[in-house]
């Protein structure tokens, strides 16, 4: 049997650039979710969801596997059959 429709949702983990106001944190780049021109569906563990722009994403640099492991569980926890990817 083929499916007609993608039954997992790729997304690309990475960590925002540290600054003077705030520590790196694991972002979760959702790259099948409908977003506006030029940006990405973006999840957070603060935040949740939210569009951030493709200059940030690349910006951002990847994370590890141990990096992302809580991120990744809670975007199971919330209905999400992730494909992890390594580049958009």
């Amino acid at each position: 049997m083929i499916l007609d429709e993608q039954t997992f949702t790729r997304v690309v983990f990475k960590m925002t650039p540290k600054d003077r106001f705030c520590e790196s944190q694991c972002i979760a780049f959702l790259l099948d979710v409908e977003a506006n021109p030029n940006m990405l569906m973006s999840y957070l563990h603060v935040g949740q969801h939210g569009e951030a722009s493709i200059d940030f994403c690349i910006d951002c640099r990847l994370a590890t596997p141990e990096q992302y492991a809580d991120l990744q569980t809670e975007l199971t926890s919330i209905g999400y059959d992730l494909k992890v990817c390594k580049r958009r």
